[in-house]
């Protein structure tokens, strides 16, 4: 992928308003890609540098090219705001107009609202997790103890069908004959 993924910055080094680049979350950019949530490597982004999505498409030249071609070009962002929807022109207009103290608080309140919600999301996946793997405990001791008992009824319908057929009175059928137990 690195091959592909060089010439692909090559192509779009000049380019007016798309930025392929590289960084290395190994050395310098570890903070950038820590920031940005790269869980491993070689992770693909894309999107307003504020707001980066991750890229799940094939990565092959061709399939890159195509998906910058197609996606990479100019964004509603405070510098666009010109190609912005009404709704998203209205919000950066009202964040505008905040002074920077209230809309950092704004700013830092919605990430601690997100990052409690992958918290509790997180805590609520290993109790999940936890319990899923006590009930497969159980399915998988039940299922031994059942093959065990059908082991056992198996032999007593064999047992059972090689004698006289129990009189009417008696608290059991006699069950049919199965070849397939035979």
């Amino acid at each position: 992928m690195k091959p592909d993924w060089d010439k692909l910055i090559d192509e779009y080094k000049d380019h007016p308003h798309a930025l392929i680049a590289d960084v290395d979350c190994t050395a310098g950019g570890k903070p950038i890609c820590e920031l940005q949530g790269v869980p491993s490597f070689p992770t693909l982004k894309w999107g307003s540098p504020t707001d980066l999505q991750d890229y799940e498409g094939a990565r092959g030249y061709d399939d890159l090219k195509a998906f910058a071609e197609e996606n990479l070009k100019p964004m509603c962002s405070v510098a666009n705001v010109d190609i912005c929807d009404a709704e998203t022109k209205a919000q950066i207009e009202g964040y505008k107009a905040l002074a920077p103290k209230d809309l950092a608080k704004k700013i830092k309140k919605l990430q601690k609202k997100i990052k409690k919600a992958n918290k509790d999301f997180n805590r609520l996946s290993k109790k999940v997790q936890k319990e899923s793997a006590k009930v497969e405990k159980k399915k998988g001791k039940a299922e031994t103890e059942l093959k065990a008992k059908h082991s056992e009824l198996s032999v007593m319908k064999m047992v059972m069908s090689f004698r006289k057929p129990v009189e009417e009175d008696a608290d059991i059928e006699s069950p049919p004959v199965d070849m397939d137990d035979v």
